[in-house]
Parts: C-alpha cells; structure tokens; sequence
C-alpha cells in the first residue's frame, strides 16, 4: 500500500483525532513465545488455569496436590500487574472438600465463584457456585446448579461473560451433543435470575471430537477453547473462535498454532481482561510437573505496512482508513480490535512508535 500522505502533516491529523472519541471486523494479532510460571505456582503435580479477577490481582486454580480426584482450588495474588504471582494459598473450606474441586470462575465483581465439585446429593460432577457480601469476606457454603444446568454426564465450569448473564461451561456425551465433550451456553436476564436452558454452540465450534475449557473474551468476541480436533499439533491444542459482534454467530475455529500449541497436551486457553496475556495448561517439556501453567502475550500487529519499524508512516494507514472497519488498522482496545478504526487503535499504536520489529506475516 503506498502512503502519499504527509507524515508530518499525518502527525498533525493524529493528534487532532486523539481528542475525539470514536465503536465490527477485527485485526489480526500474534503470540509472544510461552514462559512458565515457575515454581511458585507450580507445583510438582499438576496445575490448571480457572480466571482472573477483573483488575487482575487474583488467579484462581486447581491442582492435584492430594492425587488425581482430590483437586483443591487455590487463587495467587500479586500487588501490582507488573509484579510476579505471589505463593498460592487453598481457599480451604467450605469451597473446597475431601472429593474434586476444579475449574474455579470469578465473576467480574468478584462476590460469586463457579466451579466443578462431586457432592452428595449432586447428579455428577457438577457446577456449583460460592458466594460471599463483599470482596473481603470468606467464601459462603456452595450451593448446586441444579438439574437445570447439570446431569449425569458431567459437566464442568468454563467461562462467564463480563456482565455475569452468559454461563460457557462443557459436558461429557451430554444429549444433544455432536462429539465427546461439548461446549454450552446458559443465560440469564439478571445476575439475580436463575439460570436458563442450556444451548449447545453447535457446528462449527462443536465438532466430532472433544471441544472443551471454552473461555470468552471480556468483550464477548473472542471464544478460546481446547480441542482433539484433525489439524492440531499435539494430543490437545487451543483454538480460537470469532465474531463480528455479540449478536453473530461464532465463525470457523481457528488453531493457535505452533507458537502456543506443542505436540503436547495444551488446554485451558484463559485471557487476562485486558487481552494482553494467554495463559494455559501444558505438559510441554520445561515445566515444573505433570501439567503447568504458562502464559505468553497476545501482541497487536503494529507494523502496519511492514517495514520494520513503527512510524508515522503507519499512523498515517490509520487515519486513511479511519472510521472503517479494515481488520489491519483495527489494534484495539483489545489486541483483535472491535470492530472500527478509531482512537483506539491510535493509542495502541502510539504505544509502539518507533520499536523496530522483525518483519512477520500477518495471520489470517
């Protein structure tokens, strides 16, 4: 693409667009290479993501310290989101039990906990829910689902949207299914309000094998989860679904590729709230057990015409398409953008200016 524009007078036009405002396609990004957590959350044993809490500071999830079928849910806090995770401490009980505590979900106001448990009186593994009055206060008793949400088949807690009304959880052979495990949507119109029929996603996001640990994104647009799917890299790889809006439909899966997916077992896909970070489980080689977690940055492609460096010269690519829904230009807020070339992606871009960057493709 030639850019005939100005830079210095681009310049010029930029900032005048930064004091306006500006809201569906979405841009194309990348993944910085994946580090362990280290032993300070990992244990020997093994150890799968559950959620974040909305400002970040607290990561909830399960490991098998007590053997497989005794998990316990544990949550690392960290004072700052430059600082690393600090030492995991067991919720303990009510929340977790002697049988199998997995999959811990925080809601975004962080006074409701979903997670999986065998309990007596239950129907399987179940989704259960903890509550508790405010954020410094314990953990109440966890209460069922209910035959509404659960059956006999299992079923497991995944993902809930950012609003509360949106339950993503996964079962096994459950009726109405189209492979092993399946992903499944419940909604609410209040978070006050029980919880509706479970719909399965269907094709293309269900398939033959075994979807499962969806996660949706904070903006609703974005849904990662696991698979055995045929085009993988390893027993299990992450994929990644896509929509335009909160009111589309999911678009065909696509996998993370190798930079993310081993010739391992790579599940549990989980996103910082903000976007800039993929955490997940792996068994890849470089970890401290059976099952890690490791987490690797989902970064924007900034260089918008490819030269190496970010310039004038790709904010002036912004401001030709501004207004526009070009998936190139769209950078933000989130790293897949949201749908129009705004301010936005002007902030994200002005973060980068002038980094020097290796020449890479742009993903489909």
């Amino acid at each position: 693409m030639s850019i005939k524009t100005n830079p210095k007078k681009c310049m010029i036009i930029v900032l005048a667009f930064l004091i306006s405002t500006g809201s569906n396609a979405h841009a194309d990004f990348t993944f910085g290479e994946p580090t362990n957590l280290g032993p300070t959350v990992n244990s020997p044993h093994s150890d799968f993501i559950g959620s974040f809490s909305s400002d970040a500071l607290e990561m909830y999830f399960d490991s098998d310290l007590r053997g497989p079928f005794k998990e316990d849910i544990y949550v690392s806090t960290r004072a700052t989101t430059d600082d690393a995770w600090g030492t995991p401490v067991k919720l303990g009980p009510p929340v977790n039990s002697s049988s199998l505590e997995v999959r811990p979900i925080i809601s975004a106001d962080g006074l409701s906990l979903y997670f999986a448990s065998v309990q007596a009186g239950g129907y399987g593994v179940d989704i259960c829910v903890t509550t508790r009055e405010t954020i410094d206060d314990d953990w109440g008793g966890p209460s069922n689902l209910g035959p509404t949400i659960n059956t006999p088949q299992d079923e497991l807690a995944a993902s809930m949207s950012f609003d509360g009304l949106l339950l993503y959880f996964y079962s096994r052979n459950r009726p109405g299914g189209y492979g092993g495990y399946d992903i499944w949507v419940s909604t609410r119109q209040t978070k006050d309000a029980d919880w509706g029929e479970p719909m399965n996603l269907g094709p293309p996001v269900n398939s033959s094998s075994n979807d499962a640990c969806p996660y949706i994104s904070a903006d609703g647009l974005m849904l990662f989860f696991n698979s055995n799917r045929p085009g993988g890299y390893g027993r299990y790889d992450i994929w990644v679904t896509r929509r335009a809006t909160i009111d589309d439909d999911w678009g065909i899966p696509v996998n993370l590729g190798p930079t993310i997916n081993s010739s391992a077992y790579d599940v549990a896909p989980t996103i910082l709230p903000d976007g800039s970070t993929l955490y997940f489980t792996s068994e890849r080689p470089g970890g401290v057990g059976g099952e890690d977690i490791w987490q690797a940055p989902i970064l924007p492609i900034v260089d918008l015409n490819g030269d190496g460096i970010v310039d004038s010269a790709d904010m002036c690519i912004i401001v030709d398409n501004w207004g526009t829904d070009n998936s190139l230009c769209d950078i933000g807020p989130m790293p897949w953008g949201d749908g129009i070339v705004d301010v936005q992606d002007l902030i994200v871009l002005a973060e980068h200016l002038f980094e020097e960057l290796p020449g890479r493709p742009i993903e489909p």
